[in-house]
């Protein structure tokens, strides 16, 4: 930790799930991008109040204390702006929503500094939140390079403080579609797992038994469509677990389409779907023509509330293209 304490306290109001929570450990759930380490040291040198008053790292907590945070930058180099494309679906002194693309990253990390939706906002906003450090400006939470969709920008710490409250608490109601491979069972259920890094693979999670680093998943699931050996899937996650849909839909049986990682296929091709005509879909080096490229995932919605006035604010993205010329070319054959 270098660098002086922010200007701007983020002030924090604890709610009930995390009653008797140690301080540092708090901290740590509701801003991730900072190690405990890191707030220790921060609690130490008084830039972290409980009620107004310093606290030890282990303080435990209770409903409705109120934390004060001077968070300090992160240690990060200068992340460029670059001149990219945004679709933004609303934008005001608080925040700002845009439909993220697929094969976008959303921060750099492992290698993958250019191209990012970091940079992005970099380049066409002049206030953006940096708790999360200067790799990350205004990056509340995340969406998978390749799944598209609905994503919540904070302009000040304030306001990242207040919507990583909700995240953290709940609040905050997240829908995907996803295109699956098979038939589903049932028409709509509730999947409950844990899930932890894979021991041979560690880009990848898994389903686990509880205990060690296993963290509790929650997903709702509802069959929108039954198409012809696949499915058109509503996905809403009650927690936010790395990969966590597209690994509980693996566990389901039912993998997401065109998932490298959990689903084995990297693609999805017009000879995969019978009935579909050669002239759909995108051409590749070797003259044939694909349907979707990278998983079939989409942040269709995302409610919330606003953080100045409290008013519940819903945003939609329009499935974009590949996602919808793959529905399309199912439904065509279930017809």
């Amino acid at each position: 930790m270098t660098g002086e304490l922010s200007d701007e306290p983020v002030e924090v109001t604890v709610e009930p799930r995390a009653h008797n929570w140690r301080l540092d450990h708090y901290l740590t759930r509701l801003f991730p991008n900072y190690s405990r380490a890191q707030f220790q040291k921060a609690i130490s040198a008084q830039a972290v109040l409980v009620n107004g008053i310093g606290a030890k790292p282990s303080r435990r907590l209770r409903v409705n204390d109120r934390v004060s945070i001077g968070l300090p930058p992160q240690p990060d180099t200068s992340l460029p702006a670059e001149d990219i494309p945004l679709d933004v679906l609303f934008e005001d002194d608080a925040v700002v929503v845009v439909n993220k693309p697929a094969d976008m990253i959303v921060h750099p990390g492992k290698g993958n500094y250019r191209g990012t939706l970091a940079g992005a906002l970099q380049f066409h906003f002049d206030r953006l939140s940096d708790i999360a450090g200067q790799h990350r400006p205004g990056i509340v939470h995340r969406l998978d390079r390749d799944t598209s969709g609905v994503i919540v920008v904070a302009k000040d710490n304030q306001v990242h403080g207040r919507l990583s409250e909700q995240f953290e608490r709940r609040e905050v109601t997240k829908e995907y579609h996803a295109i699956v491979w098979g038939k589903p069972e049932f028409d709509s259920d509730y999947l409950e797992t844990h899930l932890r890094t894979h021991s041979r693979n560690r880009a990848k999670m898994c389903v686990c038994p509880a205990g060690g680093t296993a963290r509790h998943a929650s997903t709702y699931y509802e069959v929108l469509e039954r198409l012809d050996g696949y499915a058109l899937m509503r996905l809403l996650p009650k927690t936010g677990r790395t990969h966590q849909l597209r690994v509980h839909m693996q566990h389901l049986g039912h993998p997401i389409v065109a998932d490298r990682l959990y689903g084995g296929r990297a693609d999805l091709r017009t000879r995969d779907v019978a009935g579909a005509g050669s002239d759909r879909g995108v051409v590749d080096d070797a003259g044939e023509s694909v349907l979707i490229r990278r998983q079939a995932l989409h942040a269709f919605r995302l409610t919330f509330r606003h953080p100045h006035s409290g008013k519940l604010l819903e945003f939609e993205a329009t499935l974009p293209v590949d996602f919808q010329r793959t529905l399309d070319a199912l439904r065509s054959t279930a017809n």
